[in-house]
């Protein structure tokens, strides 16, 4: 192999360690968002959302924030118009991609801390057997976020 080609294939592997360096931290930085308590913070992460997810799996990231942010708002009516956007966003992205447990911990968090009286609690069990059986083949980053949800979720008690 020429020293010119050898150059290029570490050139290759150095930016693709970049890109999964970038996203990683992204995506903590999402994961931290969700957990937070900022409308602020939950904007900005939907505006960043792109930059670190493919163009099908960003409305369940995107869904799971407005959902997340339409439990900070104060004007009731926008509670729920923001909700019902995002729980759209969620729902069509797990309808299309059923067995991916990211999503699945997605609508779990958000399931567990929705409010009773929207009724938004049927897939708890199922999301959390899923997410369990493939705990192993998720990301780095949303393992640890796994684990640190765990703590206070009654469904994923268990998992450590």
């Amino acid at each position: 192999m020429t020293k010119r080609f050898l150059t290029f294939i570490g050139t290759i592997g150095l930016l693709l360690l970049t890109i999964n360096t970038v996203t990683a931290q992204s995506k903590a930085a999402f994961y931290t968002a969700l957990a937070g308590g900022s409308v602020k913070t939950i904007d900005a992460q939907i505006g960043q959302v792109a930059g670190y997810t493919t163009a099908a799996e960003a409305p369940a990231f995107i869904g799971a924030l407005e959902m997340r942010k339409a439990g900070l708002v104060t004007v009731p009516a926008k509670k729920l118009s923001i909700f019902k956007q995002g729980h759209k966003k969620l729902e069509s992205v797990i309808a299309a991609h059923p067995r991916e447990a990211e999503y699945r911990f997605l609508r779990l968090m958000i399931q567990e801390n929705a409010p009773k009286s929207l009724g938004y609690s049927k897939n708890i069990a199922e999301d959390s057997k899923m997410i369990q059986d493939q705990f192993a083949s998720l990301p780095t980053v949303t393992q640890q976020s796994v684990k640190n949800y765990s703590k206070k979720s009654k469904s994923l008690s268990g998992l450590l």
